[in-house]
């Protein structure tokens, strides 16, 4: 006898699917130990992707800075350190934790995925892991929240001028405290850039303690590169520097300042 969809299933098929279940265990725990090509994301991509973010971030807080001059000057010395989070705060909510990935990696073609989910076999499976809430609220109190709360502690202590106190006192060995800890989190910080050299996963230590890798996010699309502007370009400013130089020394050549003089021109036509 047919069963609808809408019908639930026999009780055959229930105990045929528990049955079934260790041996499906065994089968999975096999895959995982399994050796299998590992995925390859170019370096580079994720380097220009942080790049982007930077820049990105330098203009709104540029933009910010203008918008903070009509007013008071010390307000911006004052709270600049909540004006960075807040603008941190809004790029954060508006790329990771909404889609993923950074607006440099979308430029990039990238993505953050759950590395925990990629064990094993499963490194290079198609389907991506997604970030768990965990993963992007830690994301967001290390980044954001970590970074605003570390300014804020240096600038109390800059400014009561704990570092130039006893040494015995509490003071100065907290002051001592977060140094050391600043020196041991950039050291981190090194080794495990010079580790992402090596294997190209990780770019950031924070990506390595919460296992949140950069992937490609269409794997069918290929990084198009053009460096033939670029490489006009300098061929352009090296040949007018050139003539420029030589101009001093011999009258005849003088005429390069004046295609020096109108590089600017052809630098926006071209």
């Amino acid at each position: 006898m047919l069963r609808l969809p809408s019908q639930p299933p026999t009780s055959e098929w229930n105990s045929t699917w528990k049955e079934i279940q260790p041996a499906l265990r065994q089968v999975r725990r096999s895959m995982a130990s399994l050796r299998t090509s590992s995925l390859k994301v170019m370096r580079v991509s994720q380097l220009d992707s942080d790049i982007l973010d930077i820049e990105l971030f330098d203009i709104l807080k540029e933009q910010l800075w203008s918008a903070l001059s009509l007013f008071k000057p010390t307000i911006k010395e004052t709270f600049e350190p909540e004006c960075v989070a807040i603008l941190n705060l809004i790029l954060f909510k508006l790329s990771i934790y909404d889609s993923s990935a950074t607006y440099g990696a979308q430029l990039q073609n990238l993505k953050y995925r759950n590395e925990r989910n990629h064990q094993g076999v499963f490194e290079s499976i198609a389907q991506d892991g997604p970030l768990t809430q965990t993963q992007k609220i830690a994301y967001g109190i290390l980044t954001v929240a970590g970074q605003y709360m570390w300014t804020r502690i240096h600038r109390y202590i800059t400014a009561k001028g704990w570092g130039e106190l006893d040494q015995e006192d509490r003071r100065n060995k907290v002051y001592r405290v977060l140094q050391a800890g600043e020196k041991y989190w950039k050291a981190c910080s090194l080794v495990n850039f010079l580790v992402f050299l090596w294997n190209g996963k990780y770019r950031t230590l924070v990506d390595r303690i919460l296992s949140m890798r950069l992937v490609y996010s269409k794997k069918s699309m290929n990084r198009q590169v053009s460096f033939e502007f670029l490489n006009r370009q300098m061929v352009w400013h090296a040949f007018t520097s050139k003539l420029s130089v030589f101009g001093d020394e011999w009258p005849c050549l003088r005429c390069g300042e004046k295609i020096s003089g109108i590089d600017p021109y052809i630098e926006k036509i071209e």
